[in-house]
């Protein structure tokens, strides 16, 4: 195993990394004589009153450093990657997966495939339990990895193999059971693919499901159904149907007639539908109550209610009565185009202020609804350039590269900025977009 030293990226001010005097570029090889695996070995070995640390230094010279500490202070240090010794690779074959659905020529990092249960244990991304080697099985217990984030998907060994083109696959039930007696948790995701594991394959993977949330702490902590995203780019021979209005309406009302079944037996419900449902229905979203503690809000499930909330309470706080004149163009998915005209409606309520928002599908996915995390430089050059796009675009930071200011089609916002000829504010959050309008 090639465990690479943990290169440091950041140093937060007040803190004991900076007072020490970490430099950007340093990496530590080693805490306690313990080699890091990855950010949950540093945590856990930084967990401790006393720490010598082996460290190298941007110019390859090795330094021991001792540290005395309270047991829970952090350092205060950031690093340029979670895992140290490489990434567990994905061995499926998902045919609806979206490594395989993009164009070649991208950068590298978009074609590859994970299946890591520690970015899911950190991050909570999803992975299969497929790969795994027995003694990570083992760390996951020995560390108490939990919850991880599962892709389910179906639960008869059949249907689910058929699915991951994985025979391993086939395990998954097993894999729960695992999880059950050592009182451990997942939140499990189901991508429902028409005419492969719908209709009575849900209904039998729901409930399968559904039969591990009980007790204190239930196995299956909760379920996301979420429809299949399918793009132009995907391989023809992959047997996919897209999702019509019409069987996004049967997925819903199959859907919520197990969850009322499940409240009434069980006085609980763990299953949810992700948002995307209701918009390809056509149908109106949940009320806010219904998602309880948004368990899955990363995976769509409940993630528009959500931001309205959010930012109907920040706009009470924020929103002046007026402001210079100015115009803007939010440009969103046009998958939240009935839900969010209510925010600008409330941001034009504002004197001077003038917020025009612009729902787009994405002509490069070739998708006729799409979610604004998945908008390219692409399709705002084709959709934008003969709009009057005012002082500005706001665009919503989901659709860039973490950390960096590219798209998923590597263009860049100071290429698309130069063709437009118009200045673009980036906003990650809800107060950063409504500051953005009024200052």
């Amino acid at each position: 195993m090639n465990i690479n030293p943990a290169r440091i990226t950041k140093i937060l001010p007040d803190s004991i990394g900076a007072e020490i005097g970490f430099e950007v570029g340093d990496a530590i090889v080693s805490i306690n004589g313990m080699h890091p695996r990855d950010l949950i070995d540093y945590q856990f070995l930084c967990a401790d009153e006393f720490l010598e640390l082996e460290i190298l230094d941007q110019k390859g010279k090795t330094h021991q450093i001792e540290i005395e500490k309270d047991y829970d202070d952090d350092l205060g240090l950031e690093f340029e990657t979670a895992l140290f010794d490489g990434l567990i690779q994905c061995n499926n074959r998902c045919p609806f997966c979206f490594i395989d659905q993009q164009p070649p020529g991208k950068r590298s990092s978009l074609y590859f495939k994970d299946d890591d249960y520690r970015l899911s244990f950190l991050y909570g991304s999803y992975l299969t339990l497929t790969n795994l080697p027995q003694r990570e099985w083992e760390r996951i217990e020995q560390m108490r990895l939990s919850p991880l984030y599962v892709s389910v998907h179906a639960t008869e060994p059949e249907v689910r193999i058929r699915l991951l083109k994985n025979q391993r696959a086939g395990e998954i039930l097993e894999h729960i059971k695992w999880f059950q007696e050592r009182r451990l948790q997942i939140h499990a995701q189901v991508v429902v693919c028409p005419a492969i594991n719908d209709g009575i394959h849900l209904d039998k993977t729901l409930r399968d499901l559904a039969s591990f949330h009980s007790g204190e702490l239930p196995a299956v902590a909760s379920v996301a159904v979420v429809p299949v995203g399918l793009t132009r780019f995907r391989p023809q021979e992959d047997e996919l149907i897209p999702v019509t209005q019409e069987k996004a309406r049967e997925v819903i009302t199959q859907v919520r007639k197990l969850q009322q079944e499940l409240q009434e037996t069980i006085g609980a419900n763990c299953i949810w539908l992700a948002d995307e449902w209701f918009l390809i229905a056509g149908e109106e979203l949940p009320c806010e109550a219904e998602y309880q503690d948004y368990p899955q809000i990363d995976n769509g499930v409940g993630s528009i209610r959500f931001f309205i909330k959010e930012f109907l309470q920040t706009a009470r706080e924020l929103l002046p009565q007026k402001v210079e004149p100015r115009k803007l163009t939010w440009v969103v998915g046009n998958a939240v185009e009935q839900a969010f005209q209510p925010l600008v409606k409330q941001l034009n309520s504002v004197e001077g202020l003038s917020v025009k928002m612009l729902a787009l599908s994405s002509d490069y996915w070739g998708q006729d609804i799409s979610v604004t995390g998945l908008l390219t430089g692409h399709d705002l050059l084709l959709k934008l350039q003969n709009e009057n796009l005012g002082d500005g675009i706001l665009l919503p930071s989901v659709m860039l590269k973490h950390g960096e200011s590219v798209f998923l089609d590597d263009k860049t916002v100071e290429e698309v900025t130069n063709n437009l000829k118009v200045k673009i504010y980036p906003v990650a959050t809800v107060e950063e977009l409504i500051k953005t309008c009024i200052t």
